[in-house]
């Protein structure tokens, strides 16, 4: 993993390269910002490029034996930390998941806690960093280093950590050795320990913007057309531009289910209603989350067609032909109602709420607001 794999944020980028060629490196540091847009790409590249011991234009070489040993996830002295499912007593610490790490880290390298969950079997559990992970990086930050100049623990989203667990790593970092450093990769670090939050330098990423997602996606071999569709849908977020990618036939099923809920709702057509949140309801909670998704962009997408605000719109031919008609029905009187009601659909279903009694009151809401503002009133 290298700098030059990772998409958008040069100057956290920049930021980290300096510390390492000044060889002022905090001893903890904490690279943040939303889900799914490389930040744990961005710690790999910066502990590649801290341990290469062949550094060609500000980036690690790829080659040596210590970028090899980084990038196949078995560098003694690298040590990943993350929430995990805490199956029985004996199962508690991030090794015991090491198989299932690597697997997330070439499946899915931006992050998707969906996929972790599932690889983890988690069920509807809420995977954890238990305090005898705080007990083993204590042991292994007082061993000397057996390959590498530094010892690096990358910690993935430390604010799950539990109370225990995080008080006993706040002991480690008040006192650091020399040669161990420590990464904290996190979505939330509003929900971190305040007194370990102080003593992170901390490295801020942003959402890379669409024609930086675009370029990289068309750099990749994706056709232009596709890379620009998946760019526009991904908002910046580089997991869902992959799995927008990915998930052809997904979007597709959204897509039909979108025009015949929308279609059903301005009819008013309770038995239709009924039976899409049936059928939705058996989608399973994370897809019918993803679902939900893509019914509040349609509905920014139709709301900026009836503004005739062209140069906004993302939308293929099959949504704009559906647009043609139904782009006038959202509107100022309803777009926010609408997009108020998707997301508090979302988030019940999230919440694990009964998803057909979610769904079907959803329709009702969609009914009552479609009829706001009616253009054929």
């Amino acid at each position: 993993m290298r700098f030059a794999d990772t998409i958008g944020n040069p100057e956290a980028i920049t930021a980290l390269r300096q510390m390492v060629d000044s060889r002022k490196i905090p001893h903890a540091m904490l690279i943040s910002g939303p889900a799914g847009i490389g930040k744990m790409q961005l710690a790999r590249a910066f502990t590649a490029y801290l341990n290469c011991s062949n550094r060609i234009n500000g980036d690690s070489c790829g080659i040596c034996p210590a970028c090899r040993r980084i990038e196949a996830c078995n560098d003694p002295d690298i040590h990943y930390i993350y929430p995990i499912h805490k199956k029985a007593k004996t199962h508690t610490l991030s090794t015991h998941y090491a198989e299932e790490w690597k697997k997330m880290l070439h499946d899915s390298p931006y992050m998707s806690l969906p996929h972790w969950n599932a690889l983890l079997d988690a069920g509807n559990s809420r995977p954890m960093i238990y305090v005898d992970e705080a007990d083993a990086i204590a042991a292994a930050a007082a061993m000397s280093t057996l390959t590498d100049d530094y010892k690096v623990f990358i910690i993935w989203l430390p604010e799950r950590m539990n109370a225990e667990a995080a008080n006993k790593l706040l002991k480690v970092l008040e006192e650091p050795y020399e040669d161990t450093i420590f990464v904290a990769v996190s979505n939330q670090p509003d929900l971190i320990l305040p007194t370990i939050l102080s003593r992170m330098r901390r490295i801020e990423m942003r959402p890379p913007d669409i024609n930086t997602v675009e370029k990289a996606l068309i750099a990749r071999g994706v056709s232009i057309d596709s890379a620009r569709q998946a760019a526009m849908t991904a908002q910046g977020s580089l997991l869902k531009a992959f799995e927008a990618l990915g998930n052809g036939g997904e979007t597709a099923e959204f897509n039909s289910s979108f025009q015949d809920t929308m279609r059903a709702a301005y009819a008013r057509n309770a038995v239709a209603g009924k039976k899409f949140s049936e059928t939705a309801a058996a989608l399973g909670r994370e897809k019918i989350i993803r679902m939900l998704e893509y019914f509040a962009r349609m509905v920014r997408e139709n709301f900026i067609a009836n503004m005739r605000i062209g140069i906004l719109n993302s939308m293929d031919s099959s949504q704009q032909q559906f647009a043609a008609r139904f782009a006038p029905f959202i509107n100022a009187a309803n777009v926010e109602m609408l997009l108020e009601e998707t997301d508090r659909a979302s988030a019940d279903i999230a919440r694990n709420a009964n998803a057909r009694l979610v769904l079907f009151d959803y329709f009702l809401k969609l009914m009552i607001a479609l009829h706001r503002g009616n253009p054929r009133r």
